[in-house]
């Protein structure tokens, strides 16, 4: 891939997509705020840049992996100022953004002669690593195959739709993962205190119609080993809900269970320290206080 890439947000999953693409044969400029992060990058063979706009400047694409459409509105404003997009580039939005925000920044930035592109991915830090994310893709139709070609080495690269496409169906696909993984907490639980083995109960239930990627993937690998280090924050998943919940209300349909959903989730939240990672509410809802006891928080 002889492409220059301007990279912006190298955390637990930027970094080993960066990886991914210099294997891939790109030429990459990463930055993140973390320096041992920009560090990383360069000892894996990209270059450091000390900016958001001395990453993105000159590059063919520029891709953002940051934590939220206000981040990412941050930069682009960083970047449409400083008109460091120039004409021929393609934006791809990797993040976790608001679809409806998502197709505003999109404007602005076709406005300048760029294309644009969201792009969001499941699969976590190990299927970034492995190259096996689900790559969730939205853009419009002359920019499809491009889009293509630089995010084939990240994974399986799934059209879902227009600008905006992408960061809809992520959304939706983490409430989906988000609520099953608290059900499953809850009757992995129950079976616990009635004296089932839970890793007995969570090989049933894989052979059994209530299996699930929590019981597939998340019990097995970061609950029962007791080391919940999926590498996805816990207040990310709630940010991604709640942006779910928000689209089926734009589109008028209520959201009852994903409501519900978000509230019990926001309570784990707010009793969980901030860098919790999100697997860990399968613990919490093993030791929280019942009815008429206390967590210790002040209302």
């Amino acid at each position: 891939m002889s492409t220059t890439i301007g990279f912006v947000g190298l955390g637990n999953m930027g970094t080993p997509m960066a990886r991914r693409l210099i294997d891939a044969g790109a030429t990459v400029r990463g930055f993140d705020v973390s320096t041992d992060a920009r560090d990383r990058l360069a000892a894996l063979g990209g270059t450091a840049a000390d900016s958001a706009g001395e990453a993105a400047r000159g590059a063919d694409v520029v891709i953002l992996m940051l934590p939220s459409s206000d981040v990412v509105d941050s930069v682009a404003e960083e970047l449409l100022a400083d008109d460091v997009l120039g004409g021929g580039c393609l934006v791809i939005d990797m993040s976790s953004s608001e679809p409806l925000r998502t197709r505003d920044l999109a404007a602005r930035v076709t406005a300048t002669g760029a294309s644009f592109a969201d792009a969001p991915v499941s699969g976590g830090v190990g299927g970034a690593e492995s190259g096996r994310l689900t790559v969730m893709l939205g853009t419009d139709e002359t920019d499809r195959e491009r889009a293509h070609d630089v995010l084939s080495p990240l994974g399986r690269v799934v059209d879902c739709g227009p600008v905006g496409a992408g960061h809809a169906m992520k959304a939706l696909n983490n409430l989906l993962s988000a609520t099953h993984l608290w059900a499953t907490g809850e009757a992995i639980e129950a079976g616990a205190r009635f004296g089932l083995d839970p890793a007995v109960m969570v090989d049933v239930i894989n052979g059994s119609s209530g299996r699930s990627g929590s019981t597939d993937n998340k019990w097995p690998n970061f609950v029962l080993t007791g080391t919940y280090d999926s590498g996805f924050g816990l207040r990310l998943m709630l940010k991604d809900m709640r942006i779910a919940t928000t689209l089926a209300a734009q589109v008028g349909l209520p959201s009852r269970l994903g409501e519900q959903a978000v509230s019990l989730w926001d309570e784990a939240a707010h009793a969980l320290p901030t860098d919790a990672d999100h697997t860990r509410v399968a613990e919490w809802i093993a030791t929280r206080p019942t009815d008429g006891e206390t967590d210790g928080r002040e209302d």
